[in-house]
């Protein structure tokens, strides 16, 4: 009886497993039926209804078979851009949206509203140029009124309504004219690269719902290099200038032809030429424009050598009938200030001014304006009497652009007699006055539940303050924020809300010229020089602690090139103090975690108090960035400096007495060396989609009183611009580990199931972090809405022996690598042009801080930590999602 029951129990056992695992089957059967369904739905949304008859939607190309000659310079050639698709399949989400934006739009209407509009405006116009020029006030606010509401109608006319503009993308048809066309075009661009036997090809695929896809193929077969190159020069005179610069041609012997390189050549020659008096020269007289017109042409049989090589002929010609090129030499050279509005010569045009000045032999019309001539004539490269040339005209200007005193500087050449050019320079200056105001919300210093405030700059601006093109700069700041977060002792609440303010004022001088005793600096003149000496103050009020720094600094800044800038801080001198912040309870326990940290041999606790650093640094940026243009670039800035230096000159005692450091009230100083290199490279890899990486390295070292630096010297990892899954200056030391609950122990906090809580910023003296990001353009919302997705991976160490800590926060080369945190994200990017606003939200892959012993002897280790990770829990659970607030890209 009771192995009957065992067996019928088993069968049901086994029934209900069958059941369930039927039940499973047809929950996987019906989430892929719902998979598909959607996708051929979503693919249904293309109504070919609205399709033109006969026509094909054009929804992939692709370009395969190149070796030599990079696939993205042939895909550049077609001008026809497929419609984006998501994932390769079938669905074209923005066609959709435009076609459904379509079904409501009536582009007849749209056309007829912008017209009655502008019948409107110049009725009103006519009227008001009837009244007389006095309306003339009037008739300005009429055209402001007007030109948004113009320009709103004729975009709607020309472009389809705010879904088709915006999140819509018109249909790309196919015609396979277009794709003959493009074959023609790839097999042109490969013969002028060098591959003369180069072919090109398309094959078609017709896609499901009358869509098709273009597959090019190219074959290069071997190309042909230069054997020789023989210039033929008319002009005596310009045929030994160019022989002597062959070696910098970008034509030479052994190397595969290329038309650029033969173009680039003319552009060369045209260059050197105008750089040596030959104003008139034009790349027009260098024939070797075609190289199957160029005399001397041999191609080697195919059989005779697998090299195939070109004679490559260039004629340098004279003007129609002259037997040589004219050469041109510089007149006289007037440099013209437009004059003030209020000026006794602006209301007088046949009027001379008497402030006249000549200086090395040119003429300086001031026409009122105090300026010193001394420094526009250092500016100035065209003197009289010397050969014309190119590069000294185009730098001339840049310079004088560069004072950033100007609105518009033109240059204007008169041929004179004698082949004499006459220089006639004209520069208006910028308004003397001038301030500007922003304001917006930010985050001043965010912590796990930090909530953006509104912040507020102000900036006066007086340019030419004492006659010598000087800038003088005052900016108010201030800036408001919400703060949560505090544990308050008195209420054992985490949620109040607290404040964070910060208040600052700063007020520059900058020079257009080095400031140095003797001829030094003179040296400088031609790579836009700038002295700039500050005095700043700001003030952080913060419920754990205030903090006030008032700096006064001195700074040479020059370009050598538009890629290579330097800087060298000559004076960096701080006084700092600290105190006690707004909230009591708060404040103390900030307190006791400095105590804290000064009982384990930290140093932390002397950035909060009383304090004097000084320093010099030095700075080198190297940015080939262009902003606005997608191509490869790098960035790299080094800068080294040097904390304390002249307190070195005197003994230790004498510093004692003279800091007062036997009295409380004493001043703590510093010496240190700090050291930081961060490196950018920029790969494009479409029109608008770039792969960005960063390498971000450092190292400060404290040698001084204490063995460390001031506290803003001091690295730190995690925000905005660090490693985005952790919050602002929280990550690390190493593997510390911040606290669970506001207990200050590892008790989990119920409330956060499982976080830790990253109250206090945690720097460190060795810095390392790199980054990946990948960054596209999504669709137009107002503005430009760009997407990325990033991974980032980093931490800040102390040093042993230098600074005291715990071991698990110290650098060592034999654990170091398992410290590194990793994180990984998603953004979303306002591009405006004129600014970016970004948002990142980033959740933690490897958190090195997750291996420890509990409060109850267990072993832990999290650190792989992506697994806890839940959409439903983004706030609640153990790896949260941390969402950073920036303005700009991180790097």
């Amino acid at each position: 009886m009771k192995q009957r029951v065992d067996s019928e129990q088993r069968i049901h056992h086994i029934d209900r497993q069958k059941l369930a695992e039927g039940t499973a089957f047809w929950r996987r059967s019906s989430v892929y039926l719902l998979y598909y369904s959607i996708i051929i739905g979503l693919s249904g949304c293309l109504s070919s209804k609205q399709l033109r008859t006969g026509e094909y939607l054009l929804t992939a190309q692709t370009v395969r078979g190149s070796r030599t000659i990079p696939a993205d310079e042939l895909e550049s050639l077609i001008p026809q851009k497929p419609n984006r698709r998501i994932l390769g399949l079938p669905v074209t989400p923005p066609l959709w949206l435009y076609q459904l934006g379509q079904r409501r739009y009536n582009r007849e209407a749209a056309v007829q509203a912008f017209q009655a509009k502008t019948n409107e405006f110049e009725q009103q116009s006519q009227q008001i140029n009837s009244a007389g020029t006095e309306s003339s006030a009037e008739l300005r606010r009429l055209n402001r009124r007007y030109d948004r509401q113009l320009k709103r109608l004729r975009v709607r006319a020309e472009e389809g309504n705010w879904l088709m503009r915006n999140l819509g993308e018109p249909p790309s048809y196919f015609a396979e004219a277009d794709a003959q066309t493009n074959t023609t075009k790839m097999q042109e661009y490969l013969k002028n690269k060098g591959f003369f036997n180069a072919s090109a090809a398309y094959r078609l695929d017709t896609l499901r719902r009358r869509q098709i896809r273009v597959r090019y193929s190219v074959t290069e077969n071997e190309p042909f290099y230069l054997r020789t190159i023989t210039y033929e020069i008319a002009d005596p005179r310009v045929d030994s200038l160019v022989r002597q610069s062959l070696s910098a041609s970008p034509l030479q012997t052994g190397t595969r032809f290329d038309f650029d390189n033969l173009s680039a050549e003319r552009v060369r020659i045209e260059s050197q030429l105008r750089d040596q008096g030959y104003y008139a020269f034009s790349r027009q007289f260098v024939r070797a424009t075609d190289v199957d017109t160029t005399r001397r042409f041999v191609r080697v049989p195919q059989e005779d050598s697998v090299q195939r090589a070109i004679d490559l002929y260039i004629q340098v010609l004279n003007p129609p009938g002259q037997s040589a090129h004219p050469v041109y030499r510089i007149g006289d050279v007037d440099v013209q200030i437009s004059p003030n509005a209020d000026s006794p010569g602006a209301s007088t045009p046949g009027s001379v001014a008497l402030d006249t000045v000549r200086r090395n032999g040119v003429l300086y019309l001031l026409n009122g304006r105090g300026i010193s001539t001394r420094l526009l004539d250092s500016k100035i490269r065209m003197r009289p009497g010397a050969l014309y040339s190119q590069t000294n005209y185009r730098e001339t200007q840049r310079q004088l652009f560069l004072l950033n005193q100007f609105k518009f500087v033109n240059l204007n050449f008169t041929d004179t007699t004698n082949r004499r050019l006459r220089t006639l320079i004209t520069a208006s200056p910028l308004d003397k006055y001038e301030y500007t105001f922003e304001g917006g919300l930010f985050v001043l210093y965010q912590t796990q539940t930090t909530t953006p405030g509104p912040f507020a700059n102000l900036t006066f601006r007086v340019r030419n303050l004492f006659g010598g093109l000087e800038t003088f700069e005052t900016s108010f700041r201030y800036g408001l924020e919400a703060q949560t977060g505090f544990s308050n002792a008195a209420t054992g609440s985490t949620r109040d809300v607290y404040r964070a303010q910060e208040l600052g004022v700063t007020t520059s001088l900058t020079f257009p010229q080095i400031l140095f005793p003797g001829r030094v600096r003179f040296g400088f003149s031609a790579y836009n020089p700038r002295t700039q000496v500050s005095l700043g103050f700001t003030n952080t009020i913060r419920p754990d602690f205030r903090r006030s720094l008032l700096r006064a600094t001195m700074a040479y800044n020059w370009q050598t090139t538009p890629a290579k800038q330097f800087s060298f801080l000559i004076a960096d001198v701080n006084l700092i103090n600290a105190g006690t912040g707004t909230e009591a309870d708060i404040s103390r326990q900030f307190q006791a975690q400095l105590d804290t940290n000064r009982f384990q041999g930290g140093t932390l606790y002397l950035s909060f108090r009383r304090s004097f650093a000084s320093g010099i640094s030095f700075a080198y940026t190297y940015n080939t960035n262009v902003v606005g243009q997608n191509r490869r670039a790098s960035f790299l800035r080094t800068v080294v400096e040097s904390g304390g230096t002249t307190l070195n000159l005197f003994k230790p005692e004498q510093l004692d007495r003279f800091f007062n450091r036997t009295d409380s009230t004493g001043l703590q100083y510093y010496k240190y060396l700090r050291f930081n290199v961060d490196y950018r490279y920029y790969i494009p890899l479409r029109p608008r989609t770039t792969l960005a990486f960063r390498i971000n390295t450092g190292l400060v070292l404290g040698y001084g009183l204490g063995r460390t630096a001031p506290y803003e010297k001091l690295f730190f990892a995690g925000g905005s611009n660090s490693i985005r899954a952790w919050l602002p200056r929280r990550l690390g030391p190493g593997s510390e580990y911040p606290l669970f609950s506001a207990a200050n122990s590892l008790n989990p906090d119920p409330s956060r199931e499982g976080q830790f809580l990253y109250t206090f910023e945690r720097p460190g003296d060795l810095l390392l972090e790199g980054s990946a990001e990948l960054r596209g353009r999504l669709f137009k919302l107002l503005a430009d809405i760009d997407g990325a997705i990033f991974i980032d991976a980093g931490n800040v160490w102390r040093l042993p022996g230098i600074t005291s800590g715990t071991e698990r926060g110290e650098f060592r080369f034999n654990s170091f690598i398992p410290q590194i945190a990793v994180g990984t994200g998603v953004g979303l990017r306002l591009d405006f042009s004129f600014f970016i606003i970004r948002l990142d939200g980033g959740i933690k892959l490897w958190d090195p801080a997750r291996q420890y012993i509990d409060t109850e002897g267990r072993p832990v280790d999290d650190r792989f930590i992506l697994p806890k990770f839940s959409l439903g829990k983004l706030s609640k659970g153990p790896n949260p999602l941390v969402i950073n607030f920036g303005i700009g890209y991180p790097f």
